[in-house]
Formats: structure tokens, C-alpha cells, sequence
């Protein structure tokens, strides 16, 4: 089986190989020696991996369900250079497909025993889509309506009867002879009997209905419980097996199972991630990694009506993780050709054991201020304020999870000796390029972020649209909305969103794209994209912005902050700050 593939499958032959930019680290200490270890995602293995996306898109079977896919660039003992691929999991089913880097040693092991108990946990499945679509349960809740309907009506009217006898009984007291009154408050207090004797029949009535309902459908939730058990009981068991049954190979030649390496327990799917099968497979073949990178390719499963019914009921995060070979089930928020790090439980801890036995990476490239390999250039500095011209793919501050720390922010707080004490004033998306401006105290940081509140200062972004704009400037007014339920993704929405406005100029139309300059009055978050890509906008997306719908292959999102323009707090002077866009 061939599992090696040329550089020329993925990329052109002119590509730069020495291109060694980073955007992510594989990272993780060495066990026995204590060693900080790094493989790199580079500019060049995304670039192999874009070429890889191209043959997903290919072809319909790499659609049909959304996994994690992931390239290895190699180096052969001769120097030569190749690349692995791999995908999570099963592919259509299948773990082993030609082409592809093969399952950890230990699933054909348990691949009966996998197989049968995936079948138990489907049946399980469908009876509890069958048990929670239980027909009865809308009857239930109709009937029990209806009949809470005519009790409240007849308790209305009840209660305008006895106030009507009230006062009836004032006025006969004043007009009955003794015996006339009598029998006139003995018929009053029958017409009360009567009217408690209706209500207890209705509700005898409704006992009668209902009851033989409610005790089907505690049945029926009975038999839920046991089978919920039961499959998380079926999945602990596969899983065991599983951990024991896994081995990984690393690059000092040491192997170890799951159960060994995670001896507390790995959540499901540990060891059929892309990383542990590309990195165990280039340890056992005497490859030498150079970069990796994962990404995400097709729709979630989660996505499916039947899913969403099961994932209603799951209440905690064991039952969540029933046993599933592909991790898609796990993926809802994951969105198509978008590049993700190591998964913070499957992979990362993990990671110290499998690249053991590399050398220890140099420490990551810090901001330089002059001369050599500039990363993070330094645009404008004084003792109150710095600007920097951030790369795309680089946050702008660090993000809440471990594989979310490198930043502008960060990083500068590393490079400068008043680092720490670095607050960034404004933020761009990861993806967006250009100018980003940090405050070094906290009156400097107040000041600039009230030029920002009160719209002060003046900002200009370029950007590549993937489509013709007709017309040659105007503004856009959308209130944007983020939705709670959807993060980060914005939409517009005239009911709860905040007010955005956004001036456009189109700088030029290059076959069938359109460069055109934003100038947003507002800074709403994802407003530029949302504006572009909303119909009521421009109705075309940024080049690059697969969040809004943009399909297209590229390397990045062409958005690009060119311009700044604000008063400094101190100097009271106006600093315009311009940099060259790089797309």
C-alpha cells in the first residue's frame, strides 16, 4: 500500500520549501527528560494541506460525513521530503483505506468486538428515537390541556355563581318570611353541592384519561434510563479495551498503550485522532517530522434531527461521550477547511510521549526590532504605546484553552521588559491582518479605548471580495447580533442587534474579484465580514471566509487593517500609522 506521497501531489514544485513561518505549535515535555518538544504547523504544510482539501472537495465521499483530516511533511533517512495523511477515525466506515496512514496497532484487536458492540449501541439508539418520539407523550400533554382548559372555565364560573348566592343570600335575608328563607338558602346551598360534585367529576374524568397515559409513559422513561445505562456501560467496556489493547511508538523507539499513558481514563476516540496515527506512523518508519497540520472537512453529524433528539436528553458530559470511532460526533462548532490545533483531551496530553525522542525545538521567534526574520513587526513605539503589523492566523490576545496562548499580546510580553504590563487597546480577528495597537499603562489604555468608544478614530481595511461589486462605493447600515447559541458567528438582525455602519470604496476588480477599501464607522465584532457577506450588504464574501460561506481554496482570509488614525494621549499629536497590504 502506498501510504508515502510526493510533494507535487499537494503543492507546485516552485512552492518555497524553505518557508519555515509558524502559525501553531505541537507541543508537549518529554517524560523522561523534561524537554519543552515542538512540531510545528507552518505555512508550508498548510499549503499541503489546502492541496489536500482540493482532493476532498473532489470527490462527493469525503462529504458525506464532517471529520478531522491531517498531513505529516517527512524527511526520508536521504534527505527527501514526502507527506502522510491521515483522517479521524473510520472512513465510510472503514479504518484502514489505500492512500492513508492506517490505525494505531490495537483496533484489529478489538475490531470484532468493536463491531458487535456497535451494533448494540445503533439498536440502542433506535429504540430510544422510537421511545422519545412515544406518540402518547402528545396526547398526554393535549389531553392534560384541554382538561386544565375546562377546569379553569368551570372554576370561573363557579366562582361568579357563589358570588351571584352571596348576594342572593343578602337581599332574601331582608325580604323572606322565616320560612320562605329557609328553603331559599337550602336550594342556594344545593346549587353549591351540585356545582362541587361537577368539578370532582371532571376531575375523575380526567384521572380516568390521563392516568392510563402517565403510566405508559413512566414505562416508557423507565426503559430510557435502562438503556442509557446500558450504553454507556457498553461503551466504558469497548473503551477499556481499547485503551489496552492501543500501543504508540515514539521517535526514541518506546512504546506504551493508552491505558499506560492515561492510566485515569482517555475520553473516547483518544488514539484515532489524525496526530497520534501520523506521528506513531512516522516513529515506526524511521520518518523524521518536519510540520503537521489538521483541519476539519464536511458537515457534523450532530447537525441531524435524530442527533439532536438523543443529545436533548444527554445530561453530562460521560454520557455525551458514548463510544463513536469518528470524531464527529464531538464536532458541532468545527467549520470546513479551517485549521485547529491538538484537541485539548484526545491528543495534547499525548503529545510529550509522541515526539519524544526529537531534538528540542528553539525557542519560537519573538518580535524583532531590527534586521533578521521579522514576525511580529514593530510599526510605531514610545514609551506610552506600541503598534504592531500582526500576521494573519495569530490572535491578537490569548484565548481561555492551552493550545490558544500564542499572541500578539503574548508574544510581546516575552519579547519587552515592560511586557507584562502590555493591554491591547483593540482586537482583529485571528485571520485578519494589519495594525494593532497596545497600550503600555493604564491611563494611556483608558484614554485610547474612549477614542475607540466614541468612534474617534479613524480606521481603513482592504480586502479582496470573491465576486464582482457593481457599484463603486456607498454604506452599509446592518445591526449586527452575535447569537449566544452560534459563537463567535454574527448575523443581522434588526430586533436585537447593535447599530453598524460601514463606508466602502471599490479600489479595483481583478478578474472575478473585487479589492475594495472598508472604512467602518462602528466596530462591531465580525462587522467588515458580515457586511460583504450578508445579502443585504454586498452580498459577497471576503475571499477566504469560510465562517460566511465562502468556498473557495486559499491560504487565508484577505482582510487586511491598513490604516490608523488616532490622537495620541500624550504628545497630542495625530499618528497615522499605514502599512503595505500583503495580499
Amino acid at each position: 500500500m502506498v501510504i508515502l506521497h510526493p510533494l507535487s501531489d499537494f503543492i507546485d514544485c516552485d512552492f518555497a520549501i524553505s518557508d519555515s513561518s509558524c502559525s501553531y505549535w505541537y507541543e508537549g515535555r518529554c517524560l523522561e527528560s523534561g524537554n519543552r518538544l515542538k512540531l510545528p504547523r507552518t505555512s508550508m504544510s498548510e499549503a499541503i494541506a489546502h492541496g489536500l482539501m482540493q482532493e476532498l472537495a473532489n470527490n462527493d465521499c469525503y462529504s458525506r460525513e464532517g471529520k478531522m483530516y491531517g498531513i505529516l511533511l517527512v524527511e526520508l533517512p536521504n534527505g527527501e521530503k514526502w507527506v502522510l495523511k491521515a483522517f479521524s477515525g473510520l472512513l465510510n466506515g472503514c479504518s484502514v483505506v489505500e492512500g492513508w496512514v492506517p490505525p494505531i496497532p490495537g483496533r484489529d484487536e478489538v475490531a470484532f468486538e468493536e463491531a458487535r458492540t456497535l451494533a448494540q449501541l445503533d439498536a440502542i439508539k433506535q429504540e430510544l428515537l422510537t421511545l422519545k418520539q412515544l406518540t402518547e407523550r402528545q396526547q398526554y400533554e393535549t389531553l392534560l390541556n384541554e382538561f386544565e382548559q375546562q377546569l379553569q372555565a368551570m372554576s370561573d364560573h363557579h366562582r361568579d355563581c357563589k358570588h351571584q348566592r352571596q348576594e342572593k343570600r343578602q337581599q332574601i335575608c331582608k325580604k323572606l318570611s322565616p320560612e320562605a328563607l329557609t328553603i331559599a338558602l337550602e336550594q342556594l346551598d344545593e346549587e353549591s353541592r351540585q356545582q362541587g360534585i361537577e368539578r370532582r367529576q371532571l376531575k375523575r374524568q380526567q384521572n380516568a384519561v390521563l392516568q392510563p397515559l402517565q403510566q405508559l409513559i413512566a414505562a416508557t422513561d423507565t426503559r430510557i434510563s435502562e438503556l442509557k445505562q446500558q450504553r454507556k456501560a457498553l461503551s466504558r467496556q469497548l473503551q477499556a479495551q481499547m485503551q489496552a489493547s492501543y500501543s504508540l511508538t515514539n521517535f526514541s523507539g518506546r512504546s506504551q498503550s493508552l491505558q499506560e499513558l492515561m492510566p485515569g481514563g482517555s475520553p473516547t476516540g483518544t488514539g484515532d485522532c489524525c496526530a497520534p496515527k501520523l506521528l506513531h506512523y512516522a516513529a515506526t518508519h524511521n520518518l523524521k517530522p518536519l510540520a503537521m497540520a489538521e483541519f476539519w472537512w464536511g458537515a457534523s453529524s450532530m447537525k441531524s434531527a435524530e442527533f439532536r433528539v438523543l443529545s436533548a436528553e444527554l445530561k453530562d458530559r460521560s454520557q455525551e461521550a458514548e463510544y463513536q470511532p469518528s470524531s464527529s460526533m464531538v464536532n458541532q462548532d468545527k467549520i470546513q477547511g479551517e485549521f485547529y490545533g491538538a484537541c485539548a483531551e484526545r491528543c495534547q496530553p499525548l503529545m510529550g510521549f509522541l515526539l519524544s525522542g526529537l531534538r528540542p525545538n528553539p525557542p519560537t521567534p519573538l518580535p524583532c526590532r531590527e534586521g533578521g526574520e521579522v514576525t511580529l513587526p514593530i510599526i510605531y513605539e514610545d514609551e506610552w504605546l506600541i503598534a504592531v503589523n500582526k500576521p494573519a492566523g495569530l490572535l491578537s490576545v490569548p484565548g481561555r484553552y492551552r493550545d490558544r496562548q500564542d499572541s500578539v499580546l503574548s508574544r510581546l510580553g516575552n519579547l519587552l521588559p515592560d511586557g507584562i504590563s502590555l493591554a491591547s487597546v483593540h482586537r482583529l480577528d485571528q485571520e485578519t491582518s494589519g495594525i494593532l495597537l497596545l497600550a503600555r499603562d493604564r491611563q494611556t489604555h483608558r484614554q485610547l479605548s474612549q477614542q475607540f468608544q466614541q468612534r474617534q478614530v479613524h480606521k481603513v481595511y482592504e480586502a479582496i471580495l470573491s465576486g464582482i461589486v457593481t457599484v463603486e462605493q456607498g454604506v452599509i447600515d446592518l445591526p449586527l447580533w452575535g447569537d449566544p447559541e452560534n459563537r463567535p458567528y454574527q448575523k443581522v438582525d434588526w430586533q436585537h442587534g447593535k447599530p453598524s455602519l460601514t463606508h466602502f470604496q471599490v479600489m479595483a476588480r481583478e478578474g472575478d474579484y473585487t479589492r475594495v477599501e472598508f472604512t467602518p464607522l462602528t466596530g462591531r465584532t465580525h462587522q467588515l465580514r458580515v457586511h460583504s457577506a450578508d445579502v443585504r450588504g454586498l452580498g459577497i464574501t471576503i475571499l477566504g471566509d469560510r465562517l460566511y460561506g465562502c468556498c473557495a481554496v486559499t491560504s487565508r482570509l484577505h482582510l487586511h487593517a491598513r490604516e490608523l488614525r488616532f490622537k495620541h494621549p500624550q504628545l497630542n499629536e495625530t499618528i497615522h500609522l499605514h502599512v503595505k497590504t500583503p495580499f
